[in-house]
């Protein structure tokens, strides 16, 4: 059984790994021993923070872990509110119109406009599925999980959730969108660029990106080819978020112009779907069940898994078997949240 859990100290080697394995262009995990020692130390910070009223700076990492092997075979995260310490940049896609009324000529141009219109919401992140555990619905469970914690947990998140899908870039890390930015302004490539800001470092980026509003038609072919585009491993994930009600308002990355979908938690379509009932151990009727995302309430010691389950409308409780319950760390009488893993058409 895979079980999803927050991320610990012993998982050191592991992230390193999955970081490792990850490639150029995963911003959120760079090959760095002392950001990835942070990045779990400011996990075990935000998931025993107990007083939490409102995001704030708490960044929440999981890691799925193969209980037949204690191997972590995956990690997922939420950063609770962006751009609170450090400087959230986008870019917006938008249009301005050049037009004379006395000549008849009449032009609409796209237009990118350096902006930190995100500042304070909530970024799902992080997620990343080893090449062994792929297959499945390992990677959806990974993705979905974090709409339950956020639903259990409102308090601690934003109603508005973004994410920032890969853009286009090839296997030495080249981005079409990047090389005309490094020509004319940043003098760096792109995996130089991306590692810097994946170790916090973005002083560069409001020292030397462009401070005006950049013409789309006057960017390389190339570039204007990859605005709003993502990696091709990246579109799984984007379908994903897509059927769950994410959309994209315009907003790409400074570096490879990849799109930044946002949603609200309200409408999300696992969180709105999800239940919150008491727990009876009963293993033939749980066995009969669906398969479900199923989580327990704690943030601490949270813990969520993907199996079977079924629900008594008539004493509006979840009957879970015994294997579920201790994965879990719950008890009869104690509550889990759970959705479906397929929704009727």
């Amino acid at each position: 059984m895979n079980v999803i859990r927050p991320i610990r100290q012993s998982d050191y080697q592991s992230l390193h790994d999955i970081a490792v394995e990850s490639g150029i262009g995963f911003t959120s995990l760079p090959v760095n021993d002392e950001l990835l020692q942070r990045k779990i130390s400011r996990a075990e910070l935000a998931f025993n923070k107990k007083e939490v009223t409102q995001p704030g700076d708490e960044s929440y990492l999981f890691v799925m872990e193969d209980t037949r092997t204690g191997d972590v075979v995956g990690t997922t995260g939420i950063e609770a509110a962006v751009g609170i310490d450090d400087a959230f940049y986008h870019y917006h896609l938008s249009k301005v119109v050049h037009a004379s009324r006395e000549l008849n000529i009449h032009n609409t141009v796209e237009i990118l406009t350096f902006c930190n219109d995100y500042t304070g919401v909530t970024e799902i992140c992080t997620l990343f599925l080893r090449e062994q555990a792929r297959g499945g619905i390992n990677g959806r469970f990974l993705s979905k999980v974090r709409f339950l914690f956020m639903m259990e947990h409102r308090e601690r998140f934003s109603e508005t959730i973004i994410a920032e899908m890969r853009g286009v870039s090839d296997e030495k890390g080249r981005s079409p969108f990047w090389e005309w930015l490094e020509t004319h302004f940043f003098s760096m490539d792109f995996p130089t660029a991306d590692y810097l800001t994946g170790i916090g470092n973005k002083v560069f980026i409001a020292e030397l990106m462009p401070k005006y509003p950049i013409y789309v038609n006057l960017l390389s072919k190339e570039a204007q080819a990859v605005i709003g585009q993502v990696h091709t491993k990246t579109r799984p994930a984007l379908q994903l978020l897509q059927e769950e009600g994410f959309s994209c308002r315009g907003y790409v990355d400074i570096f490879d112009a990849g799109p930044t979908v946002e949603a609200n938690l309200s409408h999300v379509r696992t969180a709105q779907s999800s239940l919150k009932l008491p727990v009876v151990i009963d293993d033939a009727t749980a066995a009969q069940g669906q398969t479900h995302y199923i989580i327990n309430t704690s943030v601490a010691d949270f813990r969520a898994v993907a199996t079977e389950m079924t629900i008594s409308e008539e004493k509006q409780v979840a009957v879970l078997t015994r294997q579920t319950a201790a994965a879990l760390n719950v008890a009869e009488g104690d509550m889990v949240r759970f959705a479906p893993v397929t929704f009727p058409d």
